[in-house]
């Protein structure tokens, strides 16, 4: 499943457990800033062959969001 791999890829970057990425969980609340955005989407276009342009990556407020565009991009 999508969000289960992009929960994963969230969990080994923040160092979070699985149990705290939910798809309602905000980058906010998990402390990322704009470097750790930029970092996110390097993993995504790496991992998944897409490209995450600086405006689809200021959409990203929550990782239902990264769903949602990589439901799309794919």
């Amino acid at each position: 499943m999508l969000f289960e791999k992009i929960k994963t890829i969230i969990c080994d970057y923040f160092e979070l457990s699985e149990d705290e990425v939910t798809p309602e969980t905000t980058f906010a609340e998990i402390g990322a800033d704009s470097l750790d955005m930029v970092d996110l989407a390097m993993s995504l276009e790496d991992d998944f062959s897409v490209e995450v342009t600086d405006d689809t990556l200021e959409t990203f407020v929550s990782v239902a969001d990264v769903v949602k565009f990589l439901e799309v991009a794919l």
